[in-house]
C-alpha cells in the first residue's frame, strides 16, 4: 500500500507561513498584554498557539488570505475573540416562539420571578436547610417541601430526588431489588434521550416481567404473573405517547384490590406531575391528587412538566414506604440540592394560593385565546412595515400550541399563529437566521407548510421587544 505524502507547499503558500509572527511577538501586543494582567498568562499562551495552528492550516490547505488578516493585529484581534468566546457563558436565554411551552429541549418549565429571588436568597447566605432551630439539632432536608407536597396531593409522605426517572430507580432498588417487578407490555415506554423503563428496572436490581400485550392487558394477566418472588405491581402512565383502537387494560381500582390481596405495593409512574385540573383549559391529565386517593402505594411524578417547578422527581404516598424508599443508600446520591428545594417550595406554595400567574407554565397553559389573539394582532402590526420593507409576507392564522415535555399527547390548545414567508430567504434559511440570533438572541420557532410559524403563548411578553428585533434582523 502506497504511503500517502502531503502535497508540497507552493511558494506562494511558503511565503505566507514565514509572515505568521511567533507566539512572543504576539504576546508583547498591547491586547494581549492587557489579557496576561486579566486571566492566567498560560491560558493567553495556548489561546494563542491554536490561533496561529489555525491560520497556518487555513495557509496550508489554500485559502486565499489577504495582507489584512496576516496582520500582527488582526490575528491580535483573533486571539482576543476567541478569548472572549472561551469566557462567554454556553448556556444562554433563547425566546421560545415555537408554541411548546415545556420544551425539552430548552429547559422545560420556566421559572417565576419569584423562585428566582428565592434562589438568590438562598444561594447567598446560609439557610437552615439540614438544621432544625427549633430543637438546636440537625433536622432534614424533606421537610421544607414534604408537607407542601403532603397538603396538595393528600399522600401521607413525600421525597424529593433529581428527577423522575430517579424516582423511579430509587423505587425499585428500594422495595423490588433482587425481586420481580410486574407491568404490562404497553407500559413499557421510553422516555427522552432513548431512557426506557426496562432499563431503568435492570439498574434498580429487580427483573422485569411482563404482562399482556402491547394493547391489551387484563387483570388476570397480573394475578397469574404472581409467585413468591413478585415484590410489586408498577403501572405507568403513558404522558408521552397514546393507544387507540383495540385496546384494554384493568381498571385502577381493580389493580390496588389485587394489591391488597396479595400484600403487594402498587405503584404509579405519574410521569407529569399534574397539581391542578386543566380540563378548563382543554387538557385532560390524572392528577397527582387523584391516584393517591385511588390507593396507589406510592405516586412518582415530574416536577419540571406540567408542576411548573425546577427539575426533580417527587415520590409521594403511604409513609412507611417513602421511609423505606427514603433510607436506600441511593438516596443520598439522587436528593436534591438547596437551590431546588427553594425553587420546589416557592412553586409549591404558589399552588396552595392559586397563584396561577406566578407559575409561567400553568398561566401559558391558562393564557385565554382572546387574550393570544390581541398580543399577535398586536405585534402583527409592529412587523408589518419592517417585513413590507424586506420583501416578506405577514398573516395571522389559527394555530395550536402544545404542552409538550413528554406530557397530554394528543392535546393541544388552540392559539394564533404568526405565518411568514420571505422573498429574500427561503423558510429554512430565514429559521436559521432566527436562531443563529443576528440581533444577539436567538429566536426558536418552527417550520410548518413552507411557513415559518411564530406562537406567542411561549414568549414572555418583555420578550415582544427582542423578538422583533431578532425579526427585523433575520429578514434583512
Amino acid at each position: 500500500m502506497a504511503s500517502r505524502t502531503k502535497s508540497p507547499l507552493s511558494s506562494e503558500q511558503a511565503a505566507l507561513l514565514r509572515r505568521v509572527p511567533s507566539v512572543d511577538e504576539l504576546l508583547l501586543r498591547p491586547g494581549l498584554v492587557a489579557l496576561c494582567r486579566e486571566v492566567e498568562r498560560s491560558f493567553v499562551v495556548e489561546t494563542t498557539r491554536e490561533v496561529l495552528e489555525g491560520l497556518r492550516r487555513e495557509i496550508t490547505s489554500g485559502e486565499a488570505l489577504t495582507d489584512e488578516v496576516l496582520h500582527p493585529a488582526a490575528i491580535e484581534q483573533r486571539i482576543v475573540n476567541a478569548m472572549q468566546k472561551e469566557f462567554a457563558p454556553s448556556l444562554q436565554p433563547v425566546i421560545n416562539a415555537s408554541g411548546v411551552i415545556l420544551h425539552t429541549n430548552l429547559g422545560r418549565a420556566p421559572l417565576s420571578a419569584h423562585v428566582v429571588e428565592e434562589i438568590r436568597r438562598t444561594a447567598t447566605q446560609y439557610s437552615n436547610l439540614e438544621y432544625d432551630l427549633e430543637a438546636g439539632a440537625r433536622g432534614k432536608r424533606d421537610v421544607h417541601t414534604a408537607r407542601l407536597i403532603e397538603r396538595l396531593t393528600g399522600a401521607e409522605s413525600a421525597i424529593v430526588v433529581n428527577n423522575c426517572a430517579a424516582a423511579v430507580l430509587l423505587t425499585l432498588a428500594a422495595l423490588a431489588r433482587g425481586g420481580e417487578v410486574i407491568v404490562s407490555r404497553g407500559e413499557l415506554i421510553e422516555i427522552g434521550d432513548g431512557f426506557r423503563i426496562p432499563e431503568i428496572m435492570e439498574q434498580s436490581g429487580a427483573v422485569l416481567r411482563e404482562v399482556g400485550t402491547t394493547n391489551r392487558t387484563r387483570l388476570a394477566d397480573y394475578e397469574n404473573a404472581i409467585h413468591e418472588k413478585t415484590r410489586l405491581l408498577l403501572r405507568v402512565h403513558p404522558s408521552n405517547f397514546t393507544v387507540t383502537g383495540f385496546t384494554e387494560k384493568p381498571e385502577v381500582a381493580d389493580l390496588i384490590a389485587l394489591g391488597a390481596r396479595t400484600s403487594l405495593p402498587v405503584v404509579e409512574d405519574l410521569g407529569s406531575g399534574c397539581l391542578a385540573d386543566l380540563s378548563a383549559s382543554g387538557i385532560t391529565e390524572p392528577t397527582v391528587r387523584e391516584s393517591v386517593a385511588a390507593g396507589f402505594s406510592l405516586v412518582l411524578f415530574s416536577a419540571d412538566k406540567l408542576l411548573g417547578g425546577p427539575q426533580a422527581g417527587i415520590i409521594a404516598g403511604k409513609k412507611e414506604l417513602v421511609a423505606k424508599v427514603r433510607r436506600h443508600p441511593l438516596f443520598r446520591a439522587l436528593r436534591v440540592d438547596k437551590l431546588t428545594i427553594a425553587a420546589l417550595e416557592v412553586t409549591l406554595r404558589a399552588y396552595l394560593r392559586g397563584a396561577w400567574n406566578d407559575i409561567p407554565a400553568q398561566r401559558m397553559i391558562r393564557l385565554p385565546l382572546v387574550e393570544i389573539a390581541a398580543r399577535t394582532k398586536k405585534f402583527r402590526d409592529a412587523l408589518q412595515p419592517q417585513a413590507a420593507a424586506s420583501d416578506a409576507e405577514i398573516e395571522i392564522a389559527d394555530g395550536s400550541s402544545l404542552v409538550g415535555g413528554g406530557s397530554t399527547p394528543a392535546q393541544s390548545l388552540p392559539t394564533k399563529v404568526l405565518r411568514i414567508t420571505s422573498a429574500r430567504h427561503s423558510t429554512v434559511q430565514l429559521e436559521a437566521r432566527l436562531r443563529q440570533a443576528p440581533a444577539g438572541i436567538a429566536v426558536i420557532a418552527r417550520i410548518e407548510d413552507d411557513r415559518l410559524l411564530l406562537d406567542l403563548r411561549t414568549v414572555f411578553p418583555e420578550q415582544e421587544p427582542a423578538l422583533l428585533q431578532s425579526l427585523f434582523a433575520a429578514l434583512r
